[in-house]
């Protein structure tokens, strides 16, 4: 069952950073850094959190088992 959940987790952390990074690539997101000096937080979120869960993920498929 872990393992399972591991690859939910890996998957979902896949999904999220790659639609972090492109709406970090964005016009909106450029036009943000060359205002602001950061990205938008919405890209920051999606990135940060696919992070997360994909990381997440790698340690509950390679955890060893008890």
């Amino acid at each position: 069952m872990s393992r399972f959940l591991g690859l939910i987790f890996l998957i979902v952390g896949v999904v999220l950073f790659y639609y972090g990074w492109q709406a970090h690539q964005s016009v909106a997101s450029a036009a943000s850094n060359a205002v602001v000096g950061t990205p938008t937080n919405k890209s920051m979120w999606l990135l940060s959190l696919g992070a997360i869960a994909g990381l997440w993920g790698l340690f509950w498929l390679f955890r060893p088992r008890a």
